[in-house]
C-alpha cells in the first residue's frame, strides 16, 4: 500500500512538473522596482465570479495583481479600528502601531470598515482610522487605483478578473533566482518560451504591444543570451494590422496589403534581399538592450556580430495599442 501511495505521489509530482513551461517573466514590484527573469508556470487558473477559468499560458500576455483581503484576521483588525476611537490615548497608539504593521490583506477590511455603519468619525485627530490606511497603503507601495482582483489579459485583447492562487513566484534572473511573494508584484507581462524537439525556441510577437518605437515593454526579451561569431537563425509566419500605418496589413517579410484596396502581397519573398536596414512591418533584433535595430524578415540566418541578450520586435516608429494580430518566431542559436 505505502509502495502504492508512493508511485502515485510520484507520477503526480512528475505531471505536475511536465505542465509547468518556461516563461521570461518582466514584474514589476509595488515599490517600483523591475526584475526580468525565467520561471516555470503551469496554465493560469483564475477563480471568477462565473466560475474557474483555465487559461492557457501561451494565451496570457499581462496580469495585474490584485490585494486579496485578510479575512482570516478580519475580527481582529475590525477589534483594533474600533480602539482607534477610545479615550485612551494609549490604547488608541497601540491599536494604530499594530495596524500599521500588519499584511498588505489589511487594507481592504480597513476599506470596508470606514464603508460601514460600524464607522464612526473620531474626535481625535491622532491616531486615525484614515491615517492608518494612508500609513499602510505607502508601506506597501499602493496607490488609489489597485483592485481587489486579479486581471488577467488574454491575448493582448481581453481582460478576465478573478482570484489567481499563488504564494510565490521563483525568478531565475542573471544575478541568481529569487524568490519573490505575491504581495510584493504589482503587475507582471508575460512572455511565452516554446521548445521544440528541433531546439528552435518559439516566441509570439503581439502587434497591440511588440512594436520597436514602443518605449514601454515594446522589444520582447528573449531571455537567450548569444555571443559573437554564433549562427543565429531567425523564421517568422503570420499577419499584423497596423493601425498607426491606416490599419494595413503587413507579413513578417515587410510585404504589406493596402486597407482600402486590399491590393498587395503580390511577392512572398518581398524585400528578402541583401539589405539589412528593417522596412515596416520586419520581424527586427538587436542584441543588449541598447544594440542596433537589424532586420531578420521572415527568414534571417548569419552570424553574431555582438554579445549579450537577444530582443524581438515588429518593425515600426510609432506605437498604437489598436494594432492586431501576431507574428510567430522561431529562433535557433548554434
Amino acid at each position: 500500500m505505502q509502495k502504492q501511495l508512493f508511485s502515485l505521489l510520484t507520477l503526480s509530482l512528475i505531471t505536475l512538473t511536465s505542465l509547468a513551461q518556461n516563461v521570461e517573466l518582466k514584474l514589476t514590484l509595488r515599490d517600483g522596482n523591475i526584475l526580468s527573469g525565467q520561471s516555470k508556470l503551469g496554465n493560469i487558473t483564475l477563480i471568477t465570479d462565473y466560475g474557474k477559468l483555465d487559461v492557457p499560458l501561451k494565451n496570457v500576455s499581462s496580469i495585474d495583481v490584485g490585494i486579496t483581503a485578510d479575512n482570516s484576521n478580519s475580527e481582529k483588525i475590525t477589534g483594533m479600528l474600533k480602539q482607534l476611537s477610545n479615550s485612551s490615548e494609549e490604547m488608541r497608539k497601540n491599536a494604530y502601531e499594530a495596524l500599521v504593521k500588519m499584511n498588505i490583506g489589511t487594507i481592504i477590511i480597513i476599506e470596508d470598515f470606514i464603508n460601514s455603519e460600524k464607522y464612526i468619525l473620531s474626535d481625535y485627530t491622532d491616531y486615525t482610522v484614515d491615517m492608518a490606511l494612508s500609513e499602510l497603503k505607502a508601506t506597501h507601495g499602493v496607490d488609489d487605483s489597485y483592485s481587489s482582483k486579479d486581471i488577467v489579459v488574454i491575448d493582448s485583447e481581453y481582460s478576465m478578473g478573478g482570484t489567481y492562487n499563488f504564494k510565490v513566484i521563483d525568478l531565475k534572473t542573471e544575478y541568481g533566482t529569487l524568490i519573490i511573494p505575491k504581495e510584493k508584484i504589482k503587475h507582471i507581462d508575460v512572455m511565452y518560451i516554446e521548445v521544440d524537439g528541433k531546439g528552435e525556441t518559439a516566441y509570439t510577437l503581439q502587434a497591440a504591444k511588440h512594436i520597436s518605437g514602443n518605449l514601454n515593454g515594446g522589444w520582447l526579451r528573449t531571455g537567450i543570451m548569444v555571443k559573437t561569431g554564433q549562427k543565429l537563425n531567425i523564421t517568422a509566419n503570420g499577419e499584423v494590422t497596423l493601425a498607426s500605418l491606416s490599419n494595413s496589413k503587413y507579413k513578417p517579410n515587410g510585404s504589406v496589403k493596402n486597407a482600402s484596396t486590399e491590393t498587395g502581397y503580390e511577392d512572398e519573398y518581398y524585400d528578402e534581399g541583401n539589405s539589412t536596414y528593417p522596412t515596416y512591418g520586419n520581424v527586427v533584433y538587436k542584441i543588449g538592450e541598447n544594440g542596433t535595430v537589424m532586420k531578420a524578415g521572415a527568414k534571417f540566418s548569419g552570424n553574431v556580430t555582438g554579445s549579450g541578450m537577444l530582443y524581438l520586435a515588429i518593425y515600426e516608429t510609432v506605437h498604437n495599442a489598436n494594432n492586431k494580430g501576431s507574428y510567430i518566431v522561431k529562433v535557433n542559436l548554434k
